[in-house]
């Protein structure tokens, strides 16, 4: 028998939905035992979450810096796989999920154990999970594979959409703006993941080495994002510094601070976005090698 555990955090329920496409062949194999832990911080983050309160949160997350986790109690001490699926929060891995990969627990769970992630996100996964990447590193456990499912609405009007639907609790709160949130129809089309998962566990007895959704357009990577996920990461580190420093999440100093960087926010969103996308465009005919080489890169190890 197979053993998988899948971790999930999730605020809205679509990453559940998503972790169900992709395990339900999983579930319905006689060969594979699948067990789900939901993780639960102590102290509940909100949803809708209240405007200021968001940010509040954005240095901590950007630094990952871990809260206090209500305990989990897994069945087996090992797994031939795990499936960590998370959501992007400031271009990081979502604080309870950040917190629980760096515990003793997972330590113990995660070492020499092959790895999924499923990303749901709004488009802009990159640096987040560069950022898991390197605590699954710490972990010792071998990323065998990376899935991501973004928002359907595109870049542009998702800059709108997921806030809104963040704020107000609402996937389409106006009108004028379409749905937020990652298609029903990706969501459905993600159950081929787990098939393809199915099938190397029932049919090869030896551990997972390698990827086993290469071909499955399991990731794609938007090259135009590229750079702005490295302008705006590095911008986040600066500002998550400047914040910690003014003062503890509920001081006045902090919020003065965030009313200054919301409006930086703002104005980088409007401005070094897409011009960075533009002249990105622009010196594609002589940077084209490095971008291939760069979404080579972002791809692994699934591949688009």
């Amino acid at each position: 028998m197979r053993k998988i555990l899948t971790i999930c955090y999730t605020q809205t329920g679509q990453l559940s939905k998503i972790k169900d496409s992709i395990c339900q062949p999983l579930e319905d194999s006689k060969q594979i035992s699948m067990e789900t832990i939901v993780i639960k911080p102590k102290v509940a983050f909100p949803f809708p979450w209240p405007f200021l309160k968001f940010f509040r949160i954005f240095p901590e997350t950007v630094v990952m810096e871990p809260v206090e986790l209500n305990p989990i109690a897994p069945q087996y001490d090992e797994y031939d796989l795990i499936i960590l699926t998370y959501q992007v929060w400031f271009l990081s891995p979502s604080i309870p999920v950040a917190s629980f990969l760096q515990s003793p627990q997972a330590q113990a769970l995660f070492n020499n154990t092959p790895v999924v992630t499923v990303i749901g996100c709004r488009g802009m996964w990159l640096m987040a999970q560069e950022k898991v990447k390197s605590l699954l590193t710490g972990l010792n456990a071998k990323l065998v594979d990376n899935v991501v499912l973004s928002d359907d609405c595109g870049a542009f009007f998702s800059f709108l959409a997921t806030p809104l639907w963040m704020l107000t609790g609402n996937k389409k709160p106006l009108s004028w703006v379409p749905p937020a949130g990652v298609g029903e129809q990706d969501i459905i089309d993600a159950k081929r993941f787990g098939e393809a998962i199915r099938q190397r566990l029932e049919f090869n007895p030896e551990p997972v080495q390698e990827s086993m959704l290469a071909g499955l357009g399991a990731v794609k990577i938007n090259e135009k994002l590229i750079a702005s996920e490295r302008v705006a990461s590095h911008s986040f580190n600066i500002w998550s510094k400047i914040l910690r420093k003014l003062g503890p999440q509920h001081s006045k100093r902090r919020a003065i601070g965030l009313s200054v960087y919301v409006t930086f926010l703002i104005l980088l969103i409007l401005t070094v976005v897409p011009i960075s996308a533009l002249l990105k465009k622009l010196i594609s005919p002589l940077t084209r090698k490095k971008i291939v080489a760069q979404k080579k890169y972002y791809a692994e190890p699934s591949g688009e």
